[in-house]
């Protein structure tokens, strides 16, 4: 059994943990609030642009002068993953399902016999995914210096994900993030950025514009090269807002369970040690009461 200095020690040290804890866990609950808004706010915009590009696009579908970024490169033998995580731990498995999803597809591609890069956004993603697949990671993006996500950041990564794209070295380009739900429900998710989702379902998705036709100026091909390359660097700033609001609810909960674990803890090590300093009282007791009945 342990010593009562060691239980008090132990006890001290789980006590400061819980403060830790729980201090954390406030300040993710303020930062969630920001966070969630500013997620919520960005998925109408993001959805209304898919909407007016499918629309866009209906009429250059099968185009030999679609936009590249439209139509893709024609091939499909290389594909770069953006897995988009967080700087820190100390957030539930937030990190480890995103990368999770990510390792998922690598393999699949990988045993289709195609070739896959890998942009890390964030190095929590980037330290996983180089422990199996460190060949495969391109570059990474840190933002560990960066307090608030802005439009700013996506336009970076977009511009370097363009600029790979321009320079030939991927075909096909998603994106992987956690969407936020709730905070104790964050859905990983994985979106293909190149070439754009702009048919079908995002036409489904738009607004019900009950047989209405609209013609564009300048023509849809030049709208087009001008919204596909803010397309991506808005499909990019709003996986960023997911991932924010998701990683403050997943250490939110966290935390919280952290915190009630250590008062767990605490009961049990505290009853531990009521238990151990009984005991030496009273053994204590006895050998008083031996010495004097021998004397």
């Amino acid at each position: 059994m342990p010593s009562l200095k060691s239980l008090r020690v132990r006890i001290n040290s789980v006590k400061s943990t819980q403060k830790i804890t729980k201090a954390m866990k406030m300040v993710a609950a303020s930062k969630l609030r920001r966070a969630q808004e500013a997620a919520e706010a960005a998925r109408p915009y993001a959805e209304r642009m898919a909407s007016i590009m499918a629309s866009l696009s209906a009429a250059q579908t099968g185009s030999d002068t679609a936009p590249r970024l439209m139509i893709g490169t024609g091939k499909d033998q290389v594909h770069l993953l953006i897995v988009a995580t967080a700087e820190r731990g100390l957030c539930g498995a937030f990190n480890s399902s995103i990368v999770k999803l990510a390792r998922r597809k690598i393999e699949e591609l990988t045993a289709a016999g195609k070739t896959v890069k890998i942009l890390c956004v964030g190095k929590k993603g980037r330290d996983q995914l180089r422990r199996d697949h460190a060949s495969k990671i391109a570059d990474t993006v840190d933002l560990s210096k960066v307090k608030k996500v802005g439009f700013a950041e996506a336009q970076e990564i977009a511009d370097r994900v363009l600029a790979m794209f321009e320079a030939g070295e991927f075909d096909v380009a998603h994106v992987f993030y956690n969407n936020f739900k709730s905070v104790i429900s964050q859905i990983p998710t994985v979106q293909q950025l190149i070439p754009a989702m702009v048919a079908g379902d995002a036409v489904n998705a738009g607004p019900d514009l009950k047989g209405a036709i609209y013609e564009f100026e300048p023509d849809e091909e030049t709208i087009l090269d001008q919204l596909l390359p803010r397309n991506l660097s808005m499909q990019v700033y709003r996986a960023l807002l997911e991932n924010a609001a998701s990683e403050q609810g997943a250490r939110m909960s966290a935390m919280d369970n952290a915190t009630r674990n250590a008062g767990e803890m605490i009961k049990k090590l505290t009853t531990v040690y009521n238990r151990s300093r009984q005991a030496q009282i009273t053994k204590e007791l006895i050998e008083i009461i031996s010495g004097a009945e021998a004397v």
